[in-house]
């Protein structure tokens, strides 16, 4: 099984969707501020200024995390002279943000830095006034986060991965990737609060390009698998996950040889054989 990546890759301002990496270095340098202490603010306070950075998807030890590090030391801050980062990860337990926005509220964070659309609304419904910085979410505005892009408002900025915009052109790039692709599957995570919006999306977009689509929802692990068994009797040539923190952690079951849709695969085979496995397009959306 073989998964496609379609990211938009186009330099944009700053609501637009760069690579994660790219957008956790740059946040580093426009947080450096916040570790800005001048010598009358040093003679008021011995207390660092702190960032607090809340993690559903990944973890402080993720590349993405040492990539937020690097950032910072690029900009010439030193963690723990200049300033302290407060790391708090949900290890992809949506259920477990809350507590832990609490907790970094409690310790009086300065700024506190989201990584997806779940760490961001739970902060959003927790504090008014400490600035929240998304690093590319969903569907800010869907969502509740920002009242536009434009104008967020609010104690929340940040980056958009552009999902509702781009939810239609990743099908038609799978239709160009496959021009003989009728049927595609959509798995989803319908605990993700944008999951039903991209559905309508693909939905709407399906007819034009003549495709056929079917939906199963996973939220645990073991859902995957029979999910994936159920793309596979119903002949789907390519599935589309709606990505989040579990699609993330999870990944999806098994690996296989992809194959086009008359059976032959990639790779000069012949046809026949074991039912080909679907392609799997993972959308960007957090």
């Amino acid at each position: 099984m073989q998964i496609l990546l379609v990211c938009n890759r186009r330099g944009a301002p700053l609501s637009r969707r760069p690579h994660f990496l790219l957008v956790l270095v740059a946040l580093a340098a426009c947080l450096g501020p916040f570790w800005l202490v001048s010598i009358s603010d040093a003679q008021q306070s011995i207390s660092p200024r702190r960032i607090g950075v809340l993690l559903v998807i990944f973890s402080p030890e993720s590349r993405e995390a040492q990539a937020f590090r690097q950032g910072l030391r690029d900009a010439g801050y030193t963690e723990g002279r200049d300033g302290v980062i407060e790391w708090r990860s949900a290890n992809g337990d949506y259920s477990r943000a809350p507590e832990l926005v609490a907790d970094l509220i409690k310790r009086k964070v300065d700024v506190i830095v989201v990584e997806s659309t779940i760490a961001a609304q739970a902060v959003k419904h927790a504090t008014s006034t400490i600035p929240v910085v998304m690093a590319v979410v969903a569907d800010p505005v869907g969502s509740g986060l920002a009242a536009s892009l434009a104008h967020p408002g609010g104690n929340v900025t940040g980056l958009s991965a552009m999902t509702t915009d781009l939810t239609a052109r990743r099908l038609q790039l799978l239709k160009e990737v496959m021009p003989r692709l009728t049927k595609v599957a959509v798995l989803s995570n319908p605990d993700a609060p944008y999951s039903p919006r991209v559905i309508e999306e693909l939905k709407a977009a399906a007819p034009t390009l003549s495709l056929e689509l079917s939906f199963e929802a996973a939220r645990m692990p073991t859902q995957l698998a029979p999910a994936f068994s159920a793309f596979t009797r119903a002949h789907t040539q390519a599935v589309y996950v709606i990505a989040d923190a579990f699609s993330f952690r999870h990944g999806t079951p098994g690996s296989a040889r992809p194959r086009d849709p008359q059976g032959s695969d990639r790779t000069g085979g012949s046809p026949g054989g074991t039912r080909p496995s679907p392609r799997v397009l993972l959308g960007h959306t957090r």
